[in-house]
């Protein structure tokens, strides 16, 4: 059966990676000062970062369902007799709902997957379900082991002020920090799609010191299911620190390392100096 994979640019994959996986990348929008641009499309990273240091309004804003759609008939009239879309958190997006409204009118059936999470663990659970869906698995199985492995991944962040998300309103408990947050450097992880406040810690370099602590203990705590683990890192205007975490995480683990920049929707939403590390675990064949 021919599977398309589709998901959306908060995933944060790299260019090279999303073409040579075959994987359809929809994008989602970033408004500064009025001015709207797709993500990919000139609504890159570095215009948000720019943004961001200048204080200018940026805000984001979801794909519509047409835009869906034409993705999801480009697909069957490639030859995909199947689709499965996975994307960001329901919680934290509307993206996934614009997917379900679109899958009612595809040509072919979609298997739409809310990840409950975000950023590059979504893109590296969609090489997997390519990965799977070549090796002859039928869709729905392609679709059961992509959310397994969602299930089990863990996504951890450190940001350097809690500002940005209070605004976006998608601070979930961490909101509990934020009395403190100019004392502490506020490290958060996702749980059931939302944002909480996982510890406070006081400086930035012990901060990220205990970002590489826990990433090695959910490395050492996967599912009994699990064969290993692939590992993100992801930063945004913070590439000394990231690559300095990278560094440190591949020499202490057992698995490859990513690193890349966090797509320009989730850095509007966590702000500049932005380091987070996802796990996802692998499933043994």
């Amino acid at each position: 059966m021919n599977i398309a994979l589709v998901t959306d640019s908060t995933a944060s994959l790299p260019q090279d990676l999303g073409r040579e996986h075959g994987i359809r990348v929809i994008p989602l929008h970033v408004v500064v000062d009025g001015k709207e641009r797709a993500e990919g499309e000139g609504g890159d990273p570095a215009w948000v970062v720019d943004a961001l240091r200048r204080k200018a309004d940026v805000s984001t804003s979801r794909p519509a369902p047409a835009t869906f759609l034409r993705t999801y008939e480009e697909a069957a009239k490639g030859g995909a007799e199947a689709i499965i879309s996975v994307h960001l958190s329901g919680s934290l997006s509307g993206t996934v709902d614009s997917a379900r409204s679109a899958a009612l009118e595809s040509p072919v059936p979609v298997h739409v997957v809310d990840s409950r999470t975000i950023g590059m663990v979504v893109g590296l659970a969609a090489i997997g379900a390519t990965r799977d869906a070549a090796d002859g698995r039928p869709a729905e199985e392609v679709a059961e082991r992509l959310e397994q492995r969602l299930a089990g991944s863990s996504v951890r962040l450190l940001v350097h002020t809690l500002e940005r998300l209070r605004r976006g309103g998608r601070i979930g408990g961490a909101a509990a920090l934020l009395g403190s947050a100019l004392a502490v450097k506020p490290v958060l992880h996702v749980i059931d799609g939302q944002v909480e406040p996982l510890e406070r810690v006081r400086t930035a370099g012990r901060a990220i010191a205990r970002l590489q602590a826990l990433t090695e203990a959910a490395c050492a705590e996967l599912p009994e299911w699990a064969d290993g683990a692939e590992i993100a890192v992801q930063h945004i205007d913070a590439d000394e620190r990231a690559q300095g975490l990278a560094d440190a995480l591949a020499a202490g683990v057992d698995g490859p390392v990513e690193m890349t920049t966090l797509s320009a929707v989730v850095a509007a939403h966590v702000g500049l100096g932005t380091i987070g590390v996802a796990v996802l675990p692998r499933l043994r064949d």
